[in-house]
């Protein structure tokens, strides 16, 4: 990012709008810092004083930033910024080919709530093939679902069951879940899939359902052994 100065000293560049362009050359050199606790506090600094200008460098720092707590920071300052700005860049960044660039932008866009992203959170990412990017685009979808789509959201996040660890199932899981009644049909036909891990994690799901207290990993056990002891409705 290029910034010049608006001082409105004349010839001095001594202004407050000088000051603000300092502020944020600094800030945007810190999210290059070796250390995280630099680059922490520089995105703090862009998202406490936001400027347009800095959305494509905050951007660009999301797809490559391995610190968790860094992107977080770096969400929020996009956040912190016009959405007729960020929302542009960040469907951009929803299609590139660098799996970071894309959970972040999906995550950020999740964040950020604005509808009209709905169409970009296409099939393709919800069945993308790294799990941190299907999980952001999951948690996307069911921000941004448009009323009565649901279902038809619910039937693609269900080909998706049974898929990765504990993790990635507890996430698909609880997207289901906030999509209500409408993922009942889909849940219900998943419960009596061939792949015993579907019905599994169909059934751990439904239980996540009624009881959402209940804790996702002994209600997948349970599940399991449910499906091995044919007791889903399919056994003898």
């Amino acid at each position: 990012m290029t910034v010049t100065g608006h001082g409105t000293d004349s010839g001095t560049g001594t202004g407050a709008g000088a000051d603000a362009d300092t502020t944020a050359v600094r800030a945007l050199r810190g999210l290059e810092g070796d250390r995280s606790a630099v680059r922490l506090r520089a995105a703090l600094a862009v998202g406490t004083r936001p400027d347009p200008r800095c959305v494509d460098t905050l951007v660009d720092r999301c797809a490559v930033e391995p610190d968790f707590f860094v992107r977080s920071m770096l969400t929020w300052a996009l956040t912190r910024h016009p959405v007729s700005v960020t929302l542009p860049r960040l469907l951009r960044e929803v299609r590139s080919e660098h799996s970071r660039a894309r959970s972040q932008a999906l995550h950020t866009l999740s964040k950020v709530g604005d509808r009209r992203a709905w169409p970009a959170i296409t099939r393709a990412l919800l069945s993308d093939a790294d799990d941190e990017v299907a999980r952001s685009a999951w948690r996307a979808a069911v921000v941004l679902v448009p009323e009565g789509e649901e279902g038809a959201l619910a039937a693609v996040l269900a080909t998706q069951l049974g898929r990765g660890g504990r993790e990635t199932r507890l996430s698909l899981s609880r997207a289901l879940v906030a999509l209500g009644d409408a993922m009942a049909p889909a849940l219900a036909a998943a419960t009596r899939a061939p792949d015993p891990r579907v019905r599994a994690h169909a059934l751990a799901t439904d239980r996540l359902l009624r009881d959402p207290d209940a804790g996702f990993t002994f209600a997948l056990e349970e599940a399991k052994r449910v499906v091995a002891l044919g007791a889903d409705g399919e056994g003898p």
